[in-house]
């Protein structure tokens, strides 16, 4: 690990720094974290408030007592299937209340989850099977086909052994009408009761026979400093990798957020943010249990159904992304919506526009909060101040935490003004890469004395301490708030015969901010045999959707440097101009 010594930049005094003018004066700069396990956030609110609405999912409502009790009885079951401490479960759905259910069910089991993408497909699914050593797997019946054929498809002993399965109508009624009704359109995967599939050197299991086990779960045996959430962030280098996050780092962005947003018991959040992601899963899920609040979850997005359930349900606290916001403002049904409950607006993963963040001051008095995270820093590392937010804006470094701009050669910390890497500091920051020692090397410096995550992200900081993002040390597309890899976009095109050379770039997209373009050599065999679009019906069912090249574009040969590397960064700066 690098070591490095710094002085402050220009102006600033040591341990004062230019942000804490801008704090808020109701909140310390740094917290305590309690000594307790995430399941611990859980059992507390559970006991202070049983018959409060905890989830509400179609009209139905899942009190705090219920939810203690289903998780209780699948923490159970899971360990009388086996799991034991430090095992990994992969949980693989979209929003709905068994989600949150098997998600504090595996911690109560004192074992690890293991967040999987909804979206992803067969060859991406193989992957999180075998590098955590998944052995069970919690799924959606929508879904399970695909992850049953995944683990088929690996060697004997990398298979799953066992496969929880369940209905969205598990969790609601299929006839439910009114403001809580689903989208028409949904109608085929959501209330779709699907045949179970089979799993080959497996067993597969329903929801409902897993809660009607009556046992006692082991006694709960792990603490803060163990490991929790295994959720997979990729990189430069082609495949995902595990970020290990221990229940200390998640309890401090759970409690962090809800002081930072003015939670508390009587808070009502719209849950559509994905809690696969580690937004939806830190600073919306475990933020709202931990504070005791309702989550009002929603599966996807659709704008009429949030616009229903905000008026419902009197909906006050709502963590998206900005063209969630932007759609829902252009629903031709927006004026019958009562947004007069929300206190608390705000996100991140692409930049609000200004115009939408300043129509949301002017009509409703909402000020939207920007912030800035990755899964290596349980998202948030950095946010604006609910009181004294600037606009595309990443924020200030959030409780307890440090941040700075260096440059990435010298690793030397930049005056104010001055474009370079920004690096974070704090109990939020993860412990390293499952099972990559060098990776987890590489990402981290010793500056100051303290070991700071090297976020990849280029940053400058202005003279009030609020930090900007001015471009990428990584190569990445950023679609809609998804975070796109290209080389492991690349790394799943390369498996289509056709195929010999493959490129990934992004490409200005008016709605996503970014979309995902390919720039491909044909193997001279396939050459006339296979369509631009051909390739791209192929990616759609090999990738996860945000990741499939909108565009693709065929070419005889890509531009090399003298070593032979592809250099992509000549296509991007064309397609870029």
């Amino acid at each position: 690990m690098d070591q490095i010594s710094s002085s402050p930049a220009p102006g600033v005094k040591r341990g004062v720094r230019a942000h804490h003018r801008f704090w808020p004066a109701r909140l310390p700069h740094s917290i305590t974290v309690p000594a307790t396990s995430l399941w611990d956030n859980l059992e507390t609110s559970a006991r202070r408030y049983p018959q409060k609405a905890a989830l509400v999912f179609f009209g139905r409502v899942v009190r705090y007592a219920e939810l203690l009790e289903k998780a209780e009885r699948l923490a159970a079951w899971l360990q009388g299937l086996g799991v034991k401490q430090g095992d990994r479960v992969l949980l693989d759905m979209q929003n709905c209340p068994q989600l949150v259910i098997a998600h504090f069910a595996i911690l109560r089991a004192n074992a690890v989850v293991v967040p999987v993408n909804p979206m992803n497909r067969l060859e991406e699914l193989k992957h999180y099977i075998v590098d955590p050593d998944a052995r069970v797997a919690i799924t959606t019946a929508d879904l399970a086909p695909e992850l049953a054929r995944a683990s088929d498809a690996l060697a004997p002993g990398q298979r799953l052994a066992h496969l929880l399965v369940t209905h969205f109508t598990d969790a609601f009624d299929a006839s439910v009408s009114g403001d809580d009704a689903p989208p028409a359109a949904w109608a085929d995967w959501l209330l779709t009761r699907h045949a179970l599939p089979a799993l080959q050197d497996g067993q597969v299991h329903s929801w409902d026979a897993a809660l009607g086990v009556i046992a006692t779960a082991a006694p709960l045996t792990v603490g803060p400093a163990d490991l929790a959430i295994l959720p997979y962030t990729s990189g430069t280098t082609g495949l995902p990798k595990g970020c290990m996050h221990t229940h200390a780092s998640i309890m401090h962005n759970a409690i962090a957020s809800s002081l930072w947003g003015n939670g508390s018991t009587e808070n009502v959040v719209l849950t559509v943010v994905p809690m696969f992601h580690i937004t939806g899963m830190v600073s919306v899920m475990h933020t709202a249990i931990r504070g005791s609040a309702t989550l009002v979850m929603m599966p996807r997005w659709d704008r009429e159904l949030a616009g229903r359930l905000i008026s419902r349900w009197q909906v006050t606290h709502w963590t998206n992304i900005p063209t969630m916001v932007i759609d829902l403002l252009g629903s031709p049904n927006f004026e019958r919506y009562d947004l007069s409950s929300l206190v608390y607006i705000g996100g991140g993963g692409a930049a609000m526009p200004q115009a939408i963040a300043q129509r949301l001051l002017e009509r409703f008095g909402l000020r939207y909060v920007e912030g800035y995270g990755l899964t290596e820093t349980a998202a948030p590392s950095h946010s604006n101040p609910p009181d004294a937010p600037k606009q595309q804006c990443l924020g200030i470094p959030f409780m307890s935490t440090d941040a700075r701009v260096i440059d990435p050669d010298t690793l030397r910390e930049l005056p104010t003004g001055e474009q370079g890497e920004i690096i974070i500091h704090g109990p939020e920051v993860f412990q390293g890469y499952w099972k990559r020692p060098e990776a987890t090397q590489a990402a981290f410096i010793e500056f100051e004395g303290k070991r700071f995550f090297r976020s990849g992200d280029l940053g400058r900081v202005d003279a009030d301490g609020y930090f900007f993002l001015t471009d990428r040390l990584k190569r990445m597309i950023n679609a809609s708030g998804f975070k796109v890899w290209p080389a492991e976009v690349e790394a799943l095109m390369f498996r289509h015969p056709a195929v010999q050379e493959a490129c990934v770039i992004g490409t200005k997209d008016s709605y996503r901010g970014e979309s995902v373009k390919a720039v491909v050599v044909l193997r001279p065999s396939h050459r006339g045999e296979l369509s631009e679009q051909d390739l791209i019906e192929w990616c759609r069912a090999n990738m996860a959707v945000y990741k499939v090249p909108r565009v693709v574009q065929f070419v005889d040969a890509l531009p090399k440097s003298g070593a032979g590397k592809v250099m992509w960064r000549t296509l991007q700066e064309a397609e870029r101009s």
